[in-house]
């Protein structure tokens, strides 16, 4: 099941999860880092000092995506995928372009949404 979050609710939502993993590629090779995102009003989430290969991977390809699991067994997983750019010498700046609160099917006996949807957190099926 998965639960639209609009880039706009990124910062309430991010309120229910503890850190996250940048995933970003310039090859066949995914580098995975662990990040504390800060969101912006406009749901873009600045990074500081993901480290000099993900600012070589983003240099190359600036599509990444954010996981940000869940605190709880069979909770939802945070999942934002964006475009990626420098900023500074040392940040990343991700703009969100999706966003979703997600879990499968087999873990519905899980707790609720989280709080931080943003919305009526009606699931989608899928």
């Amino acid at each position: 099941m998965s639960i639209p979050v609009a880039p706009a609710d990124l910062r309430q939502a991010l309120a229910d999860f503890d850190s996250g993993y940048l995933l970003s590629t310039s090859s066949p090779q995914v580098k995975v880092v662990t990040v504390d995102p800060v969101a912006d009003a406009d749901g873009t989430l600045r990074i500081s000092g993901p480290g000099r290969g993900t600012l070589r991977n983003v240099a190359e390809n600036p599509a990444v995506t954010l996981v940000f699991p869940p605190r709880e067994r069979h909770g939802y997983t945070l999942l934002v995928d964006g475009t990626a750019a420098a900023s500074g010498e040392s940040d990343v700046v991700v703009t969100a372009t999706a966003a979703v609160l997600h879990r499968p099917a087999a873990h519905a006996d899980g707790p609720l949404p989280p709080d931080g949807c943003g919305h009526d957190c009606a699931p989608v099926p899928g």
